[in-house]
Order: C-alpha cells, then sequence, then structure tokens
C-alpha cells in the first residue's frame, strides 16, 4: 500500500540554516497532515484527541530547537521521516505509539495516575511507584 505521504526531500542536504528550516515547517506540516491517518489506524480516538496528538508532534519539534548546525537539521530530518513512515505504513503496533506519545516520557498521563494508585494497598502503591507504572 502506497503512503499518501508526500516526499519530504531527505536526499538533498541543506545548503544553509533558513532552508534547513523551511525543511522543517514543510515536514512539520505533513508530520501534522498526518495525523488523522494515524489517529484512525491505530484506534486512538479513545485515548487522545488529534490536538492532544498535534501538541505531541509539536513537543518533540520544540525538544530539538537549540539545533543550529545544518547537516544535523537534516539527519533529525531524515529520522523523523522514518519515524512517520514507520507509523503511516503501520509498521509499529498501537502500544508502541501509546508508550512513546500517549503515555510519553514522563510517565502515566496525570489524570491517570491517581487512578492506579488510589483504593489499593499501600503495597500496591509502593509497587506501581516503584515499577514506573
Amino acid at each position: 500500500m502506497a503512503s499518501p505521504l508526500r516526499q519530504v526531500g531527505t536526499g538533498a542536504n541543506s545548503q544553509s540554516l533558513e532552508e534547513a528550516r523551511k525543511r522543517v515547517f514543510h515536514f512539520f506540516r505533513e508530520a501534522c497532515r498526518s495525523i488523522p491517518q494515524i489517529m484512525e489506524t491505530y484506534n486512538l480516538h479513545e485515548v487522545i484527541t488529534p490536538f492532544q496528538l498535534r501538541s505531541v508532534v509539536s513537543a518533540q519539534f520544540r525538544k530539538q530547537a537549540h539545533v543550529t548546525n545544518p547537516k544535523v537539521i537534516d539527519m533529525l530530518i531524515i529520522k523523523g521521516d522514518e519515524e512517520l513512515r514507520n507509523c503511516l505504513d503501520h509498521s509499529k503496533q498501537r502500544h508502541h505509539l501509546l508508550g512513546q506519545y500517549v503515555i510519553g516520557e514522563e510517565g502515566l498521563i496525570p489524570s491517570k495516575v491517581g487512578a492506579v494508585s488510589s483504593g489499593g494497598s499501600d503495597f500496591m502503591r509502593k509497587f506501581y511507584d516503584s515499577n514506573n507504572f
């Protein structure tokens, strides 16, 4: 199945920071345009909204905002394009996306933390805290 994602142009190297910046904006738009398809493919509507997923994608871009070397920016675009294609081609499973983009590096979604630890025994609360659930 052919992916509807347009080619970002990962083959060419950016000659200047301005050119790399344009390619980043173009890739960000392509990633945001792909969110509805990813939401539908992985049935993510029950755990996250498209707006929240777009915010997560935006945060991933902002995390690399300090990079000023065009070659490094090109490498990050290539890696991001590969990640996006893996998602669109269904090379990942749903729990991969949930773990990476819904739950994230910070642990559980704040609204879910209380639900997991409330109503349980002291033993279970310590168990959840120690095992990063």
